[in-house]
């Protein structure tokens, strides 16, 4: 990241950047009540963390943040001092020097924790402006992305992943440590570690909402097994590149003439060839045994689910015969739903019905209005606001004439004589006794 493209992206964030006037109030050191700068606070801190996340930063030295990032004509902020401060006694950064590293022990862990707290209280913002600083929202948003990437290639709670691995989603060690830290920190990942013919690092990473759970024997051995893939996967991108190689050495010496050495070259194809499937061949037996233990966890969640399901039966006294049957009402309402959406897509679409029919449609309702109403004349397409205005005029008149027709008018409502003489009747009718069922 270069300075220049920092000073160009400040520039379009903040249009009066290079207003003199604004600027030397904005440089200004903080002084009086907080609420006295409180909005240049606010300032400084948001467009940091701008800067930081448009540029995918996530650990900076903090004298560079001071002395590059606003620095206009060789004049620095006397404020940022003390916005950095703030910003890390707040939480939005942490000094490189406080990240736990979750491949220490727990009591190691433990004492790094202690320190920090003791640490922090004496920290100032001198010493701060002496270390690197970590931005804890993008470390956040790098933790959630993490466990994204890995829920779309993993469909289980919880998956296996060595640390090269992890470390190849970030920019650098830097970045993968502390979004590990914060993994580890909020329970959602372990670290875990074997010693065989080599040291094999690895992690346990939680893809659900809730904590990962403790690391077993079985972890370890995925571990080895992920491992082994991705060292024949490696060997195997060797055998590719190598295998290019000689087949263009080999098509240049043909077409040189130089037949000797395009043998020599096809020998090496051929090794190549062989290496390459004895290498896919064991890396099709390690990917089997994954999806062997794979579909064995599976399994156990399945019959836990099972017997789950079983106790709450039991628990809620629910006979066999009820769980049939409501197993039945659900299929019936599938079907159901099934028949509705099938109806609904054969239904057929208006875009086949041509503008003349709906003209010729539109011209007899037309008819038939004016020969119900003489009176009411529909107007053209196209009349002014005082035509419209009349033909309102005329449809208020025409429902004052149907309401007086049914006698309604102004204050209480009196009942005709039609209505009178149709109640006793009615009442009469539901005097009678109804006739029994035969």
């Amino acid at each position: 990241m270069s300075f220049i493209g920092v000073s160009e992206y400040i520039e379009k964030e903040v249009p009066d950047w290079n207003d003199d006037v604004i600027a030397t109030a904005r440089f200004k050191a903080f002084s009086g009540q907080r609420s006295d700068w409180e909005l240049k606070f606010q300032f400084w801190r948001d467009l940091i963390l701008k800067i930081a996340r448009h540029f995918d930063l996530l650990v900076v030295h903090s004298s560079q943040i001071k002395n590059e990032w606003f620095n206009r004509g060789g004049l620095t902020p006397l404020c940022l001092d003390h916005v950095l401060f703030l910003m890390y006694t707040e939480g939005d950064i942490v000094r490189s020097s406080d990240i736990v590293d979750p491949t220490n022990g727990r009591v190691s862990q433990l004492f790094k924790r202690v320190r920090n707290l003791m640490v922090r209280a004496r920290t100032t913002s001198e010493g701060l402006l002496k270390d690197h600083v970590i931005f804890m929202t993008l470390v956040k948003d790098k933790a959630a992305e993490v466990v994204k990437l890995l829920s779309e290639s993993h469909w289980t709670s919880s998956c296996i992943i060595t640390m090269e691995k992890f470390k190849d989603m970030y920019g650098g060690t830097d970045e993968a440590s502390a979004v590990l830290s914060y993994l580890a920190g909020c329970g959602k990942a372990q670290y875990l570690s074997i010693n065989k013919k080599e040291f094999i690092e690895g992690l346990k990473v939680s893809l659900s909402s809730a904590a990962v759970s403790s690391i077993s024997s079985l972890d370890c051995d995925v571990l080895h097994l992920i491992w082994t893939t991705e060292k024949l996967q490696q060997q195997l991108d060797v055998i590719d590149r190598r295998y290019e190689m000689s087949r263009k050495s080999a098509l240049a010496s043909l077409q040189s003439g130089d037949k000797k050495v395009a043998l020599r070259h096809a020998r090496q194809l051929k090794m190549a060839t062989e290496s390459r499937e004895k290498y896919t061949s064991l890396l099709n037996r390690v990917e089997e045994v994954l999806n062997v233990i794979a579909n064995a966890e599976s399994t156990k969640k399945v019959s836990e689910a099972i017997q789950i399901g079983a106790q709450a039966i039991k628990k809620n006294q629910i006979s066999v015969d009820e769980v049939h049957l409501c197993l039945e009402e659900l299929e019936e309402s599938i079907d159901s739903q099934k028949q509705v959406e099938t109806v609904l897509e054969s239904t057929p679409s208006y875009s086949c019905i041509d503008d003349e029919d709906i003209e010729e449609e539109f011209k007899k309702l037309e008819l038939e209005l004016e020969s119900e109403n003489p009176q009411l004349t529909i107007p053209e397409t196209g009349d002014n606001e005082a035509a419209e205005e009349t033909l309102a005029s005329e449809s208020a008149d025409l429902l004052s004439v149907a309401f007086s027709s049914l006698g309604l008018k102004d204050g209480p409502a009196e009942s005709s004589p039609t209505e009178d003489s149709m109640v006793p009747a009615r009442n009469n009718e539901s005097k009678r006794p109804m006739p029994e069922a035969a």
